[in-house]
Formats: structure tokens, sequence, C-alpha cells
């Protein structure tokens, strides 16, 4: 990968993005220690700041995606990013309860979109055999930035105060804006450091600018195993995000360094999970040119290891224990990121951004539900183990969905498309 190229100039650019984005919506739960303080807010009331972030995600995950797909993603992501980056400086400044959950939910607005046009925008810039290491690498990103956020937090509430550290880390957001508006265009064709030999590789533009209206219900119907698959994966990423910091800093009696400290070592591993499962997935196309060996069976084995990652902290309590088994279990479920986000441009090209607008309603779902699930859990039982016997379960459920997601049967968008009215 050359880094003087237009491509990989692309990646760069998304992979920034996605660092950023995860920073913005998981620094609140390393803030939570301060601002629940202060505010006075139960597990269960936590829970739902933690989850704020969805409601209005997972509504603009389909519109957004759409959005995406019809005004490119240069504007789409120019507008959403704008959104996002003055939703946390305005975190930074709340009063109480209800204006912190506003920040959140205009938060989960501005990101709503982010990952279906960011897929789109994949989806005309690479070439399908490096769609796994792309979506990989994007999200491997995602992953560190959860690494670097509970340290990182720490530092700033150090140095300035939990409100100072939103206010700075939105305003760093902003530079990303300006980044992504002067670099970026939608037709390859048109940036100015692409070469022919880059232009030759990638799909025709045109393929995608000149398609027939999106075909919504057959899609939604086509996408649906594939929904439920990453609203499993979901459940136990948003656990993770939302209560591995508290988890940490409460079940074992950490001050809030080392919390983070530990805290970043379990994200640490989603980073190389996230790697490691984009460049495996598209190996394995290459050399079976089976879209089922290459995307499902990998969902499928590593949701199973996922599970049986977490079954030891059922049985020992112990913080080394504890925290091997937390990283491989992340390990793990990130491995899955990048065939399945491969998943919606292997299906539906031409309708990539909706359709994992579609997928990713799955995820953003699982974000509403499963921090308030654990949050009241734990204040219910004090048991912060708890919470994981329900994404071990979901596990099951989401490795056997995957056999239905069907990776190799691509959407028929002609047989679909809605008919044209025809001249008199």
């Amino acid at each position: 990968m050359k880094l003087s190229r237009a491509t990989t100039h692309v990646l760069i650019l998304l992979c920034v993005m996605y660092f950023i984005t995860y920073i913005d919506r998981v620094n609140v739960s390393t803030a939570a220690a301060d601002f629940g303080k202060e505010f006075g807010l139960s597990k269960t009331q936590l829970g739902f700041v933690f989850s704020a972030f969805a409601y209005p995600y997972l509504v603009f995950q389909i519109i957004g995606g759409w959005l995406g797909d019809k005004y490119g993603p240069r504007k789409t992501l120019t507008v959403c990013a704008l959104i996002w980056a003055g939703s946390t400086i305005l975190t930074g400044l709340v009063g109480g309860f209800v204006s912190l959950i506003i920040a959140r939910m205009l938060l989960g607005l501005g990101e709503g979109a982010t990952f279906p046009t960011a897929t789109r925008a994949m989806a005309s810039w690479t070439t399908p055999d490096k769609r796994g290491f792309a979506q990989g690498i994007t999200h491997a990103f995602a992953r560190v930035g959860n690494a670097v956020t509970p340290p990182l937090v720490v530092a700033l509430i150090a140095s300035t105060s939990w409100r100072g550290s939103f206010v700075i880390l939105g305003s760093l957001s902003l530079i990303w804006v300006v980044w992504w508006a002067i670099s970026f265009r939608d037709n390859p064709a048109d940036h100015p450091r692409i070469t022919q030999e880059e232009l030759r590789m990638l799909p025709e533009y045109g393929h995608f600018k000149d398609r027939p209206k999106v075909p919504w219900g057959p899609l939604f119907k086509r996408m649906i195993p594939v929904t439920i698959t990453y609203f499993c994966y979901g459940w136990i990423l948003w656990l993770f995000l939302s209560w591995i910091p508290q988890y940490f800093l409460h079940s074992y009696n950490l001050d809030l360094k080392k919390s983070a400290v530990f805290s970043a070592g379990v994200f640490f591993a989603g980073v190389i999970g996230d790697a490691l499962g984009g460049i495996v997935s598209d190996h394995l196309l290459r050399k079976t040119g089976n879209l089922n060996v290459a995307r499902r069976n990998v969902v499928v084995i590593c949701m199973l290891l996922t599970l049986a990652s977490l079954v030891p902290l059922m049985f020992v309590h112990d913080l080394v224990v504890s925290a091997i088994c937390l990283s491989l279990g992340f390990f793990f479920i990130e491995f899955t990121i990048g065939p399945m986000w491969s998943i919606p441009m292997d299906i539906a090209p031409k309708f990539s951004g909706t359709a994992s607008g579609m997928m990713n309603t799955g995820s953003a779902l699982a974000a509403i539900i499963s921090p308030v699930v654990g949050g009241w859990l734990i204040d219910r039982t004090g048991n912060w183990e708890l919470p994981f016997v329900v994404s071990m379960a979901l596990m099951v459920l989401g490795s056997a969905m995957a056999f239905a997601m069907r990776p190799e049967k691509k959407f028929d968008e002609v047989a679909h498309a809605p008919l044209q009215p025809q001249p008199a």
C-alpha cells in the first residue's frame, strides 16, 4: 500500500474519522466517574446516559445510508462531522442529567450516518478483494480510539476537568471536517492525485451514480439476517464500551488511572482483532473464491470463540484472569467486523450505504438496550459479571443466524427495482 496513492489517502482519511468518532462516543464512559458523582446519578441513570447516543443513531442508520447514496459521502460526512463535533463540545457545558442526555442524543444524530456513508465511499474507492481489509483497518482505528480514550480522558480531566476534556476533544474533531471537505471527492476520477493505474483497478463510478431507486422492501428483507447477526455483535460491543472502565473501577476497587490502563488493554485487543479479521477474510476470499467461507464462517467461528472466552468470568474472580478473558472476548468479536461490514458491499454494492445502514441498525438497537440492561442488572444484584451471561446467549443466536446471511447471493437490484411510469 503506497502512501502516495490517492486511494491510500482516502483510506487514511476514513481511518482518522473512525478513530475520532469512537473517542467522541466512548469518552463519556471514563468521564462518568466524575460527572456521575457531580450530578448524583445511579448506575441505571448512567446506563441511560450511555445509551442516549443510540436513539437517533438507530434512526439515522438507514436514513443516513440513503443520504450518503443520494448526495455522496463528501457532503454527507461534512455535515455529520460538524454536528458530532459540536455536540461533543456541548457535552462539556451541560448542567445536569437531562441536558447530558440531549447532548448525547445530538452526538448520535451526527454520527448516525457516518459508518454507512463511509461504506458507500469504500465501495467506490476499493476493489472487491480489499473490502475486508478496508473495513477491518478502519474499524481497527475505531478500536484504537477505544483503547486510548480511557487514559486520554483521565489525563485531560487531570489537566483541565471532565468538562474541559469534552471541549478539547470536540474542537479537535473540527480539524478533520476541514481536512475531509478539502481532500475527498465522491468520484475517484475527480481526485487531483488519482492515477490511471488506480482508476483501472477501481469499480466504474457510473455503476454507483446511475442506479435504480432503492427497492426498500426487498432490500430490507434481504438484509434482515445480517441485521440480527449484527445486533448480537452490537450487544456485546456496547456492553464493553459502556461498562468496562466502570467494571475494573468497581468490581476490583481500582483507582481511575489503573482502571483506565486495564480498559485500554481490553480495547487494544479489539484493534488487533479488527485488523486481522479483514486481512484473513480477504485472504480466504482470494484463496477459495467462496464468500461463505470468507465472510460467514469467520463470523460463526469467532462468535463461538467469544462465548468460550467469557465463560471463566462466571467462575473465577481474579483481576488478571478477567483482563485476559475480556481481552480475548473483545479480540474475537472484533475479528468479525471486517467480514460483517464487507457483506453489504458483497450483497448490494449499488446500495451499499443503505444496506450497511440497515445492518448497523442492529448494533444501534443493541446500543440502546445493552447499556441499560447492564446497569439495571448491576444495580439489582451488585454482580458485575452477570451482564456478560446475556452476551454469551446472544453469541449462540448470532452464530446460528449467520447461516442465513448468504453473502454469496447478490441482491438483484434490477429485478426488484420499482416500475417506472411508461410514456403515454
